[in-house]
């Protein structure tokens, strides 16, 4: 079988290092769950320390030659990752459902959403900006360009086992590093299967490196620690976040965290109902809600509050529950029973508080961590989910009379990733968008995340920009040179 016959069914489950694959040092292995019906898809190599150390060897032998490469080699590289992901987005998105769990149209449109990154990316490896100017006071001249930082830890969540993984991977290879990538142990199996894609696409071996392991936290502590290691990049909690600071700290490394969210969904009293709904659809159940742009906390005018609730509920009462693989299924199970426990914990604690359920609100009976779209009305600020990352599919709606206020009661968090607006005026829309301390504001909008856009949060939603422009130079640093002619 030729690697161009490599297919997605046949599930590769141990780590990648150097081009190759390979059990762990110590043949220990994991378990990955099927969400829909909790049954075993594979076991996975669980990596080591000693395969850390070997990842970073390969990481580094290969970035001495790639660094070197023409910005147009690397994005020819890149283009064709892209092309060659595109042309198996079926068996991706087949594979992000088992192992995730979410329904095919969300799993399609993921991994459509990560190829994209390879493509963008693809056409910015050739755009690294620099600078040529003169001192005003001095005279020397001023030479300024960016260089590859460096290797480059990634850490992945499970929420886009493609797209967290190609939103750090295109812009490393596209800025001249190799990378280390530890997926979230749920969902290892999606970004191993990428592998062969890089590899056809002319990824050199040993460039990228996927080390999923149970050990997360001791393999990536000492990843961090090697001197070779300038990047680290993560995607997930706040609280582990705050740790791989600490971590990242010792040896001064730049950090890039994309960490968590508490959106606010505001629907003004002259917003148009049917695009409200249907964007505040988007913005709460794209990826079952578990994602950290999912909208968290809805605040509707009152003078449309009975209109909006009863229009919404209906949407969600109408998406049809079930395995992800199957068509017709819009809403698949969670990722785990952790997970689903957490969403009907937050349920729960809003209804005893005094929270009106409209719909949904039960789990189902038997095997699968399925939990139904959900909406809650009137409810009190004193609720754990106005407070917390609700990651699952509940929509918890309060009221609101004043512009003000609303903008203050959104700000009211210690996160600062995403927030929407809904208003038929433009300039209400716009002041109230520069109003809001978020990095993203989605504006008559359900939807932000763009490859071509800088994605990322204030506050305690994170550091730093992934996509755009800026997620490039992450992975690079600025070099100036004074010189005299």
């Amino acid at each position: 079988m030729t690697k161009a016959d490599i297919r997605f069914d046949a599930l590769q489950s141990d780590l990648w290092i150097g081009g190759q694959w390979r059990p762990a040092a110590d043949g220990a292995r994991f378990d990955v769950m099927n969400p829909h019906d909790e049954t075993t898809l594979a076991s996975v190599a669980s990596a080591t320390l000693d395969d850390a150390d070997a990842a970073l060897d390969a990481a580094e032998a290969a970035m001495a030659d790639w660094a070197a490469k023409t910005p147009r080699h690397r994005s020819e590289v890149l283009r064709r990752a892209y092309h060659l992901m595109t042309e198996r987005l079926d068996d991706i998105a087949r594979l992000i459902t088992l192992e995730n769990g979410k329904a095919g149209t969300d799993a399609r449109g993921e991994a459509a959403y990560a190829a994209e990154f390879f493509r963008w990316f693809a056409e910015e490896a050739v755009r690294v900006p620099g600078h040529l100017g003169r001192g005003p006071a001095s005279g020397a001249r001023i030479l300024v360009q960016h260089k590859p930082a460096g290797l480059a830890v990634l850490v992945t969540p499970w929420n886009y086992p493609a797209a967290m993984g190609t939103r750090k991977i295109a812009p490393a290879l596209a800025a001249g590093c190799g990378v280390i990538i530890k997926p979230a142990s749920e969902t290892p199996l999606t970004m191993l299967a990428l592998m062969p894609i890089l590899e056809e696409a002319g990824v050199p071996p040993g460039l990228v490196n996927v080390l999923p392991s149970r050990r997360t936290g001791a393999l990536v502590d000492h990843l961090l620690h090697d001197p070779r290691v300038r990047v680290v990049s993560f995607t997930g909690s706040t609280g582990v976040g705050r740790t791989l600071l600490k971590s990242a700290a010792d040896q001064v490394l730049t950090p890039a965290m994309e960490l968590g969210g508490n959106a606010p969904l505001i629907v003004f009293e002259d917003a148009d109902l049917d695009t409200a709904v249907e964007g505040a659809l988007l913005a709460k159940m794209r990826n079952l809600g578990e994602a950290c742009t999912a909208a968290n906390r809805f605040y509707v005018h009152e003078a449309i509050h009975d209109a909006f609730v009863e229009a919404f509920a209906a949407r969600m009462t109408g998406l049809k529950v079930g395995n992800g693989l199957e068509e017709g299924v819009d809403v698949g199970p969670l990722v785990n029973a952790s997970t689903r426990d957490k969403v009907a914990g937050f349920v729960a604690d809003a209804l005893e508080k005094g929270a009106r359920l409209v719909c949904g609100g039960k789990a189902p009976e038997g095997k699968g961590f399925h939990y139904p779209p959900t909406v809650l009305a009137d409810v009190p600020e004193t609720a754990d989910c106005v407070r917390d990352e609700i990651f699952g599919p509940v929509a918890a709606i309060q009221r609101f009379s004043d512009e003000a206020d609303v903008i203050a009661r959104a700000n009211d968090t210690e996160y600062g990733l995403v927030a929407y607006v809904f208003t038929a005026d433009i300039r209400r829309g716009l002041r109230v968008c520069e109003a809001l301390d978020y990095g993203m504001v989605g504006l008559n909008r359900g939807l932000v995340s763009d490859p071509a856009a800088p994605f990322g949060g204030t506050k305690q939603s994170g550091l730093g920009r992934e996509g755009g422009t800026e997620g490039m130079l992450e992975f690079m640093e600025t070099q100036y040179i004074s010189t005299e002619w």
